[in-house]
């Protein structure tokens, strides 16, 4: 893997940020863990037990779970068996002693998808998970010329639009409203904001314009579907994945 390909952003299919789950009883590990997988953007949730890291599995179902396989309370085998349970595709890399062959055997046995040797580098396991949501389609490598706000997504290259799959024909000028309102995913943009990035004038008076663009925006992307670009009144608007 190229240094280039390893820093290639992941995000979860609807371009949410990938959720990790990371357990382990020694709270300095998970503490680098957390700050090593901010740094590629992702959520990040801990547990310390086998208890918490069900309860947390539960709660922000994971796209992966790196996983200890000594915890105080039960180990790590329990923890994947009960947290599949409900969530069966959950991808888990195992922590394991140097020396404990038997673990290592006994995870991928049991369904585990990888396993990591303690003492490990951040970087072989950060390169592990990306590899391994990769390889499970719980992430996707995002594209540079793509964007995507939970159903919508929209190709900067190709100038493809489609939402749920279904391709949708914009204009020129309503293809360019909806890139401004997607690389800005739940931030409110004023009129005057999109005036003067999509029409490249200063407001004066042209709101109208504004509306009508969005109007015919809505009628193509929101028609038959719960809503994503919504009015914000007196503030402008904003594009958010649909409940």
């Amino acid at each position: 893997m190229s240094s280039a390909d390893s820093r290639t952003p992941l995000t979860r299919p609807d371009g949410t940020p990938v959720r990790i789950l990371a357990v382990d009883d020694e709270s300095s590990l998970t503490e680098l863990l957390s700050m090593a997988m901010r740094y590629e953007g992702w959520q990040v949730s801990t547990a310390g037990s086998g208890a918490e890291a069900v309860k947390a599995a539960r709660e922000v179902r994971p796209d992966a779970i790196v996983l200890d396989m000594m915890l105080p309370d039960f180990d790590g085998l329990e923890v994947m068996r009960r947290v599949r349970a409900e969530s069966p595709e959950v991808p888990v890399i195992f922590l394991t002693a140097k020396d404990a062959v038997e673990d290592r055997i006994g995870g991928l046995t049991a369904g585990g998808d990888d396993y990591v040797t303690k003492p490990f580098s951040l970087e072989e396991l950060i390169a592990r998970l990306r590899a391994l949501l990769r390889r499970t389609g719980a992430a996707l490598t995002k594209s540079d010329s793509t964007l995507v706000v939970g159903d919508l997504t929209l190709d900067e290259d190709s100038h493809e639009v489609t939402r749920a799959g279904v391709e949708i024909q914009l204009t020129a000028t309503e293809f360019e409203l909806l890139r401004y309102l997607m690389r800005n995913p739940r931030r409110v943009l004023s009129k005057a904001q999109i005036l003067d990035r999509v029409w490249n004038y200063d407001f004066g008076g042209q709101a109208n314009v504004v509306e009508l663009y969005i109007s015919y925006l809505r009628k193509k992307i929101d028609n038959g579907h719960p809503p994503m670009i919504h009015t914000m009144r007196g503030a402008g608007y904003v594009l958010r994945p649909a409940v």
